[in-house]
C-alpha cells in the first residue's frame, strides 16, 4: 500500500481549492454561472441547508506533531471571542442565506477551553438567523485533561449533544512523546464521563504509526480501548509535518516511526479489529456502531454547504446576500487578534474567497464522496451534474477498467465506490479519476460553447 490517504484527503475538505492540472481551454464566466446554475435546479435544499464549523483557536501548549492553525493564548479574552464568534456567525448566514443549520461543529485548537457560555452563545446566535432543530448534532472536541472532563455536563447544559475526545494513545509514554497534556486514566474517565451525559453521542480519536509503536502493540491497545469506548472510533496516522517538534526529532534520528509496511499493516489490522467489535467502517478513516455516525463530517463528504467561523477556519457556501451565483472556498484569517479586528470592523474576518468552477465543484464531490465506504450514488452526483453521469465520464476509460477489473473500484447501477481493498488505496486512484472527469467536464463544457455560439449565429440578423 503507498502512503494511506487518511490524514492527506481529510484536509481536501478543508482546502481552499484542489490542486490538480487543467486543460488550456478557457470557458467564459456566462456559460460557468449557467452550468452551475442549472445544476442546482431542483435541488433547492442543496442551498437552503448548511452545516456550521466554528474554530476554537487556542490551545494551553502545542503537541509536538502538531502544525494545525493553534495559538497559546497571551490573555484571558473569551469574551472578546464570544461576542466576535456570534458576529461572524450573523454575517455567514446573512451572506449565505442558508434556513437551516444541520449540524455544528466546535473544533479547535482546544474548544473545550472556551467557556460553555461561548457555546451557548453561538448557538443562540444561530437560532435567531436559521433554523437549528433541537435534534440537530452539535459536536464539541475535548481534550481529555481534568479541567476538559469537569466542564463536560455544563456544556451539554449549553447545548453540545456529542464530543469528540482526542484520546491518540493510551501509552503514557507515548501521550509524552506527542506533547500531550493527559495521561490514558485521564481519557478513560473522560470518556466514561462523556458516555454518561450523552450515551451512544461519544466519539474517540486514535493514532497510529507513532515513533516505536509495533503492531503487536497498537493491536492490543486497540482492543483495550474499544472495550471501554463509546459507538464512534476516528483511527488517524501519525503524519510528520515540517517544523513541528516531531518532524525535528525524526529528522535527527532521535526517534524512528514505523515503516509504511507497517503501517498498512496497522490499518489493516484496525478494520478487522473493529469489525469484530460490531463497528461499520463507513469512511476512510471513520467507524461506528449502532449508527452513530458524524452527521456534520457527512455533510463535508456529500459535497454539502458549510459555513466556517472563526480564525483560520474554511467553508463552503454560495453567497446568495450579495447575488453569488456560484459555490466559494472561503478562508478566515489565520491569526486571531487581526481576525478579532476584522470582524469588529466589517462583521467577518474572510481574508480568500475563491468562486469553485462547475469541474473545481466536481472535483470535491469525487475527492470527498469516494472517502466513503458507499461512495457516489448516481442520484447524488446528479445534484452536481445533470448532464454528465458517472458511466459517461468513467465507464469508458481504460486506466478504470483496470482498476475495476482489479476490484479496487466498483461502478453498477448504484454508483461509483472503492472496494475493501480499494479504500485502503485510495490516494493511488485519485489521479487518474481526477483526470478522466476533467477530461470528459472540459471536453462537455467546450461541445456547448460551440453549441451557443451556433446558435447565436443563427439567431444573428443576416
Amino acid at each position: 500500500m503507498t502512503k494511506m490517504v487518511t490524514r492527506a484527503l481529510l484536509t481536501a475538505a478543508f482546502a481552499p481549492s484542489l490542486h490538480v492540472r487543467r486543460c488550456s481551454s478557457v470557458i467564459e464566466r456566462s456559460d460557468l454561472i449557467q452550468t452551475v446554475t442549472e445544476e442546482f435546479s431542483g435541488s433547492k435544499s442543496v442551498l437552503n441547508e448548511a452545516s456550521l464549523y466554528l474554530h476554537w483557536p487556542y490551545c494551553l501548549r502545542r503537541c509536538s506533531y502538531c502544525n494545525f492553525n493553534k495559538y497559546i493564548p497571551k490573555s484571558d479574552n473569551n469574551a472578546v471571542m464570544t461576542a466576535c464568534l456570534q458576529r461572524e456567525t450573523e454575517t455567514l448566514l446573512r451572506l449565505s442565506q442558508v434556513s437551516s443549520i444541520t449540524s455544528v461543529f466546535f473544533g479547535g485548537g482546544t474548544p473545550s477551553l472556551a467557556h460553555p457560555s461561548t457555546i451557548a452563545a453561538v448557538l443562540e446566535t444561530v437560532s435567531r438567523h436559521a433554523a437549528l432543530s433541537d435534534e440537530a448534532e452539535v459536536t464539541l472536541e475535548v481534550n481529555p485533561t481534568p479541567v476538559g472532563k469537569s466542564k463536560l455536563e455544563d456544556y451539554c447544559q449549553a447545548g453540545v449533544n456529542r464530543f469528540s475526545i482526542g484520546v491518540q494513545s493510551l501509552q503514557d509514554e507515548d501521550l509524552r512523546i506527542l506533547g500531550r497534556d493527559h495521561n490514558s486514566q485521564q481519557a478513560l474517565q473522560t470518556i466514561a464521563e462523556a458516555q454518561r451525559l450523552c450515551p451512544g453521542r461519544v466519539s474517540v480519536d486514535v493514532m497510529f504509526g507513532r515513533p516505536g509503536q509495533s503492531l503487536d502493540r497498537w493491536e492490543s491497545e486497540l482492543s483495550e480501548l474499544l472495550v471501554l469506548c463509546d459507538d464512534h472510533v476516528s483511527l488517524y496516522q501519525l503524519t510528520l509535518e515540517r517544523g513541528t517538534q516531531l518532524f525535528k526529532q525524526v529528522q535527527h534520528g532521535e526517534l524512528t516511526l514505523p515503516s509504511d509496511d507497517v503501517t498498512a499493516a496497522m490499518y489493516a489490522s484496525a478494520r478487522r479489529i473493529l469489525h469484530k467489535h460490531g463497528f461499520r467502517q463507513y469512511e476512510v478513516s471513520n467507524f461506528a456502531r449502532r449508527n452513530a455516525i458524524s452527521l456534520h463530517n457527512m455533510r463535508y463528504w456529500k459535497g454539502g454547504q458549510y459555513l466556517g467561523v472563526g480564525p483560520g477556519a474554511h467553508g463552503r457556501f454560495v453567497p446568495l446576500g450579495e447575488g453569488g451565483v456560484v459555490r466559494e472556498a472561503r478562508t478566515q484569517t489565520l491569526e486571531p487578534d487581526i481576525w478579532i479586528l476584522e470582524v469588529q470592523q466589517r462583521g467577518h474576518g474572510t481574508r480568500r474567497r475563491i468562486p469553485l468552477s462547475h469541474l473545481g465543484l466536481l472535483e470535491e464531490v469525487l475527492v470527498m464522496g469516494l472517502r466513503m465506504t458507499e461512495g457516489i450514488t448516481h442520484q447524488h452526483w446528479q445534484l452536481f451534474s445533470s448532464d454528465l453521469d458517472l458511466h459517461e465520464i468513467f465507464g469508458t476509460s481504460m486506466d478504470v477498467q483496470e482498476l475495476l477489473a482489479s476490484r479496487q473500484l466498483v461502478l453498477d447501477d448504484r454508483g461509483l465506490r472503492c472496494s475493501w481493498k480499494g479504500l485502503a488505496l485510495l490516494d493511488s486512484m485519485l489521479p487518474t479519476l481526477l483526470l478522466d472527469l476533467e477530461t470528459q467536464v472540459t471536453q462537455r463544457q467546450q461541445r456547448n460553447h460551440v453549441a451557443n455560439r451556433q446558435r447565436g449565429k443563427t439567431a444573428s440578423p443576416s
